[in-house]
């Protein structure tokens, strides 16, 4: 059996004081998440998070810098997942635009409001994720390569 990582990607997208989350449908609940996807073949992390912001929000974001890279193992299935967290600011927002199947909205909340509730996190990484980008710093986009 070989062993192989899943190579994802998240995005902090801040917007006076808020912060975009989506709300999906996995296990049985709703949970949230910050838009987040796997690395599709021949594309970069940043065209990755681009992509998977605009799939699951219908927001087309500007990256702004890397937020942290993540090693994760979910307890669920054993899977390991290395995230590639970024930060963005939000450009354009395409109400009309339909979001992945497995969404059931995009939602801005504050740092409160994600934590008064973690039963509904996806996995640990989304507080830690927000937390990291909240106390910085934020390394530059030059620090990808492809």
């Amino acid at each position: 059996m070989t062993w192989q990582p899943h190579i994802t990607v998240a995005t902090i997208v801040e917007q006076d004081g808020k912060f975009l989350f989506v709300e999906e449908f996995k296990a049985g609940q709703h949970v949230l998440n910050q838009p987040a996807g796997h690395l599709e073949a021949n594309e970069t992390l940043p065209q990755a998070a681009l992509r998977e912001t605009l799939e699951e929000t219908a927001w087309e974001v500007e990256l702004t810098g890397v937020v942290g890279i993540y090693l994760y193992t979910a307890p669920s299935n054993g899977v390991t997942y290395q995230r590639i967290c970024f930060a963005a600011r939000p450009l354009r927002h395409h109400p009309k635009r339909a979001l992945d199947s497995d969404i059931t909205r995009a939602l801005w909340l504050t740092r409160d409001e994600l934590l008064a509730d973690p039963a509904r996190w996806r996995s640990e990484l989304v507080p830690r994720c927000l937390d990291d980008y909240l106390a910085g710093p934020l390394h530059s986009l030059s620090l990808l390569r492809d």
